[in-house]
């Protein structure tokens, strides 16, 4: 007699509301990590329902742990509320909180009553290990990887959990996702993968090395082909957008990646990441595979047009690197989007006039290219962020305050009323004036070229009505 099948175990996941519906990877990932033999995921995105808490509760009935991912922002108002309203359903549901926020600020999460469990880093192990012992009512103590509560209220930080090869992983399951609600919503078929996690480089302003230790793991190309031409065959998308940290990391991995897309004749375009030296050492008949296998668009991070500051934040690359690796995309027709960081700590007026001029310069090789202009925010674990502190920068001390937190407007004490006035003006008329010229906007276009080469701004009338019919959106 074949002894009855155990019933899985339900485990509710939510994903907070957004601006942006980017597919939730880090829930896609911890969810397929787990054994579909003993578990049932149920993936709640807030950003897909009309009443997401409702929705929530909705399934929390016979769930054994309620996990949520927390992104530093505006997000994090939603997971408060989330969380609330899923203890006051169910006192006795372990609520986890995973993601970039939890993974910075493991303890200090738990200024939230309604928050039982952080997990640091990568969630996949952390999280399977985490269910394991609720099932069976152990502690905590000692799950690599995490904070707890215990029960007299008090919180502990167990140690970190290494780095793990995502190789060895489960496959990220699609089918936990309504993938056809993110094309609708998207405005395009367009599936969103991550391919490896971590990141070897050492930027002085960027969590990546405070969270990953400056590891990294990358699944391997045939596997990647294996997966992406499944996941065609079910959905039919047309576009793929890697959200890898730092795609490019290995040339012989993209090759391989791009062959695979060619070998399958894979009729999609895709976007990465790319660092300027990656771009700069990728020869022309990598780029030209990859084009032919569809890449479309990738990502440079600049951060600064000042050499100085670029050596200072440890970007470990040169300005003649971004170029060079600009001409090569555009000999092979493709798409570039070029970060600024702006007003780092001590930075002067001529480290961000040269920020502006490098972005203009950019922008002027063709309007495929764009220069989004970002404001330095200190995150902990950071150089920069230490050497503010210590300059007597007060970290905020909240979860509401840290949900104020947005990369794309200023609020810093590094941001004068002129240096805001001229980044945000800068802004509008370099986007507006390098964009492909058309009809009636050709005059208004050359007007705005003009305004960004002499950073001649007074009365900038068609950026107030273009604010006024299109306000803009708070990209936390």
């Amino acid at each position: 007699m074949t002894p009855e099948t155990p019933a899985r175990r339900k485990v509710v996941l939510y994903n907070p509301k957004a601006v942006f519906f980017t597919m939730p990877l880090g829930l896609l990932a911890v969810g397929s990590h787990l054994d579909p033999k003993r578990y049932e995921v149920v993936l709640v995105d807030a950003r897909l329902e009309e009443d997401p808490v409702a929705a929530l509760l909705s399934h929390l009935p016979g769930a054994l742990c309620l996990g949520v991912t927390v992104l530093t922002g505006a997000p994090i108002r939603d997971a408060v509320l989330a969380s609330r309203a899923a203890k006051a359903a169910r006192p006795d549901l372990p609520i986890v909180w995973g993601g970039w926020h939890p993974s910075l600020f493991g303890t200090e999460c738990f200024e939230e009553p309604s928050v039982d469990v952080t997990v640091q880093a990568q969630g996949e192990e952390t999280f399977a290990e985490i269910l394991a012992r609720i099932e069976t009512g152990d502690s905590l103590e000692g799950c690599a990887g995490c904070c707890f509560r215990v029960r007299d209220g008090s919180v502990r930080r167990n140690p970190g959990r290494t780095f793990a090869n995502v190789g060895g992983f489960r496959p990220h399951d699609y089918s936990l996702l309504p993938v056809e609600r993110y094309f609708d919503l998207k405005g395009k078929r367009q599936v969103d993968y991550v391919s490896s996690q971590g990141c070897h480089f050492r930027c002085a302003f960027c969590a990546d090395p405070f969270v990953f230790g400056r590891s990294w793991a990358g699944l391997d190309p045939a596997r990647m082909g294996e997966e992406i031409g499944a996941l065609w065959q079910r959905h039919r998308f047309d576009d793929v957008s890697f959200q890898d940290e730092t795609f490019f990391t290995y040339a012989e991995r993209v090759e391989g990646i791009a062959r695979e897309f060619v070998d399958r004749k894979l009729p999609i375009s895709w976007a990465a990441t790319m660092r300027a030296d990656q771009g700069d050492r990728l020869t022309d008949e990598s780029f030209a595979l990859c084009r032919r296998s569809g890449l479309r668009r990738v990502i440079i991070g600049v951060e600064s047009g000042s050499q100085e500051m670029m050596d200072r934040i440890r970007k470990d690359i040169r300005r003649e690197q971004v170029f060079q690796s600009a001409e090569k995309c555009l000999r092979h027709g493709i798409r570039v989007t070029f970060p600024f960081i702006l007003c780092f700590p001590g930075e002067t007026d001529a480290s961000i006039e040269a920020s502006l001029d490098m972005a203009r310069e950019l922008r002027a090789m063709s309007p495929i290219f764009e220069t989004p202009l970002f404001y330095f925010k200190p995150y902990p674990g950071t150089p920069l962020t230490e050497e503010a502190v210590a300059g007597g920068y007060v970290l905020p001390r909240t979860l509401d305050e840290w949900a104020d937190f947005d990369f794309y407007r200023s609020k810093s004490p590094w941001v004068t009323p002129e240096r805001e006035t001229l980044i945000e003006r800068y802004r509008f008329y370099q986007q507006f004036g390098y964009d492909v010229p058309r009809g009636w906007r050709r005059p208004f276009q050359n007007l705005a070229r003009w305004r960004c080469e002499r950073r001649s701004f007074g009365f900038p009338l068609e950026r107030a009505v273009s604010h006024f019919f299109s306000p803009p959106q708070a990209l936390s």
